[in-house]
């Protein structure tokens, strides 16, 4: 089943944060690389959190690469193409995690590869904010050369996520459209509430612009409190027939000067949540910032109920036809 059928079907869970993963196998993020770190002498603990999320019931997986951009990679001395070689291995090391679990299951997952905000790359929060202003070729100057070599390293689709500005995502589908139409793409904002995105933007005209892009399959928000998600959902939906796709952290807020996350007081039950969402009209859910295997193998038992039902709706659509079949039969 491929990744658009498989969404219309009953839905996709996605994968939780890398960062906390990482920070659990020892990896210090707290730098402006974040979890792109690891890229360059960690590829095994990369591995290892791909694996785990599979292993919990994710069912895609996102690249480590939403800070893993050539520009960061320079600053930290090393060479384009060195950055090039890392972005294009954290392409690799998710898709051979993905083709492993495969072998040894027999289910056929799927890749996402992220496209960070040019906010995230500021490494200063910006991406929560959408502060910041650039020309439609600047942005472009600044994805391009990450964005080619993901293309080239052919993930299953892309990930436009964690993102506070719509005129910076218009202007990497209006690049994507002319050159690479062919490639899935989901587009996930920043919120700054359940009606507007991050940098103040209406939901109802990022929506609106984001229906004009047939290549985007699904669409949605990451990175927010869990308690806006319904309402958020409820406003999308208004505005579009696209999958909409959900990923919220644990509630926490981001410490732009130590670089890490304050955590929430209030737990969060993922199964619970999750199965809100879905009958509210999202799709692919998963977690981000602080979220874990716990709370993805929340979502997939909930996920496991969808599947239940839906069997069976077949049983029984089966069983009525049969007796159609005998009744007809027999008069």
């Amino acid at each position: 089943m491929n990744l658009i059928n498989q969404i219309s079907n009953k839905g996709l869970i996605l994968d939780g944060a890398m960062s906390t993963a990482l920070e659990k196998q020892g990896i210090d993020t707290n730098n402006d690389l974040w979890t792109a770190i690891a890229l360059e002498k960690d590829l095994d603990k990369v591995y290892k959190v791909h694996m785990d999320y599979f292993k919990a019931g994710a069912q895609m997986t996102i690249t480590d690469t939403y800070q893993a951009n050539v520009q960061a990679f320079k600053k930290h001395g090393y060479t384009e193409e060195q950055a090039e070689d890392m972005i294009a291995k954290a392409v690799e090391i998710a898709k051979q995690a993905r083709d492993d679990y495969e072998k040894k299951t027999g289910i056929h997952n799927f890749v996402a590869a992220s496209v960070g905000s040019y906010g995230a790359y500021l490494a200063r929060g910006d991406e929560f904010r959408g502060d910041y202003k650039l020309t439609s070729k600047q942005y472009l100057n600044f994805h391009l050369p990450r964005l080619k070599v993901l293309l080239k390293n052919k993930p299953d689709c892309l990930a436009i996520e964690t993102q506070p500005k719509l005129e910076e995502v218009v202007a990497i589908l209006d690049w994507l459209k002319a050159n690479s139409p062919q490639i899935p793409v989901y587009v996930s904002f920043t919120l700054h509430d359940t009606t507007k995105i991050s940098d103040g933007t209406p939901l109802k005209q990022a929506m609106q612009k984001l229906n004009e892009y047939n290549q985007v399959f699904a669409v949605g928000a990451n990175c927010f409190k869990p308690f806006l998600a319904t309402a958020a959902i409820d406003k999308m939906k208004e505005f579009t027939k696209k999958a909409i796709i959900i990923y919220p952290n644990l509630g926490g807020v981001y410490d732009e000067f130590q670089r890490n996350w304050i955590p929430f007081n209030a737990k969060f039950d993922f199964r619970k949540l999750s199965q809100e969402w879905y009958e509210h009209g999202a799709r692919i859910i998963g977690g981000c910032c602080s979220t874990g295997i716990k709370e993805v193998g929340q979502i997939a038992t909930f996920y496991k109920t969808i599947s239940s039902q839906k069997s069976k709706q077949k049983e029984n659509l089966n069983l009525n036809n049969d007796l159609m079949k005998f009744r007809s039969s027999n008069i």
